[in-house]
């Protein structure tokens, strides 16, 4: 079963990003973004964006649309930048917490960008990050080089389908098509409005629940668990309606 990862272009509308000699980094997160997506799709994988074009949404709007897309992974592609121009040069993958399946995945990006020809400046933990923190699957901000380095510039533009190349080559070997297993949640709800589903979310929160939105057009699901049987499904629904909610298990 092929995993379903949602990719990020860092910034855009009139966020900017970092810039350096009228480059910006909202333009190379945006073509990154669409170059490993059409990639990964050829591969197998189903592949999702929060943005395709030049848009502005805050970093707690790209966690909102990456967790109601029901995605497994999150993947967000920016350019670093240093105080001085050509001091800083490097890739490097952000990731919430070591050792977990998020780093696993930066981890094997960044092997492969190192291989291909960057320097490494590793995994390392971020959890202030809104994107790493909000989101409700395993999430990874990729630092494509530095935007006001020289030499990071011209692999980006001289080698840019190599690069390309890299960041799937790391996907696929961290999340082999086989990957990730079914996943089985209970459905406690289905809104039309955002808000009506994000009341009953802090609900069950408030009761200890693990609680997500899927976006399932024209309403919003709030599902409850991510389970790896439906053995555990169904005892986490019979739980739920023993709490009074009316509940549905769907696969995730």
């Amino acid at each position: 079963m092929a995993a379903t990862i949602i990719l990020d272009a860092g910034h855009g509308g009139y966020d900017n990003g970092a810039s350096y000699n009228g480059r910006r980094e909202k333009d190379d997160t945006l073509r990154a973004a669409l170059a490993v997506g059409q990639k990964l799709e050829d591969a197998g994988y189903h592949v999702l964006y929060t943005r395709t074009t030049d848009r502005y949404d805050s970093p707690f709007e790209k966690a909102q649309i990456a967790n109601r897309s029901g995605a497994d992974y999150f993947i967000s592609f920016h350019r670093n930048s240093g105080p001085n121009p050509n001091t800083y040069n490097g890739t490097q993958a952000l990731v919430y917490e070591a050792g977990t399946e998020a780093a696993r995945l930066g981890k094997s990006i960044n092997d492969e960008l190192v291989d291909f020809g960057f320097k490494d400046l590793g995994v390392v933990e971020r959890p202030g990050l809104v994107v790493l923190r909000r989101t409700q699957m395993p999430a990874v901000l990729m630092e494509l080089g530095f935007i006001n380095n020289e030499s990071d510039n011209q692999l980006f533009d001289q080698q840019f389908n190599e690069m390309v190349d890299a960041i799937v080559t790391g996907v696929e070997k961290a999340l082999p098509l086989k990957t990730p297993s079914r996943k089985y949640g209970v459905q406690v709800g289905l809104y039309r409005y955002e808000s009506n589903a994000a009341y009953m979310k802090d609900q069950l929160e408030s009761q200890g629940y693990f609680v997500s939105i899927r976006w399932e057009d024209p309403y919003y699901a709030v599902i409850v668990g991510r389970e790896d049987s439906l053995d555990d499904a169904m005892e986490l629904q019979n739980q739920l309606r023993q709490d009074g909610y009316d509940t549905l298990v769907v696969s995730m």
